[in-house]
């Protein structure tokens, strides 16, 4: 049975909501990558590590988060899902302020 194509605001609800989980620490970066190419692209491994210029192993190891990656080429891999890679405060109080700072809604 064919998947589905999600519409454009349904791959931007199901980003947010990885990018939520993301920095709530509920997933790591290479479950985010792997839902994300799977569910929201509906792309394989070897098609997706092609359309970013990585063998299939590195985009597995990625995944697994057992791969060392240069800060250019994870921007690579991550911008077909609208996404860069980007400094974040370690700690949760930090976070939450960077997140939401005082004065912005």
């Amino acid at each position: 049975m064919k998947r589905r194509e999600l519409t454009p605001d349904e791959r931007e609800q199901k980003l947010l909501e990885v990018a939520g989980h993301l920095l709530a620490e509920e997933i790591s970066e290479g479950e985010a990558l792997r839902f994300l190419r799977r569910d929201v692209l509906g792309l394989s491994q070897e098609t997706y590590a092609k359309l970013v210029g990585i063998s299939r192993r590195t985009l597995s190891d990625l995944e697994r988060n057992r791969a060392n990656m240069t800060l250019d080429a994870m921007n690579r891999v991550y911008r077909p899902l609208g996404l860069r890679v980007g400094l974040l405060p370690r700690q949760p109080e930090l976070l939450e302020r960077a997140i939401h700072p005082a004065g912005f809604n």
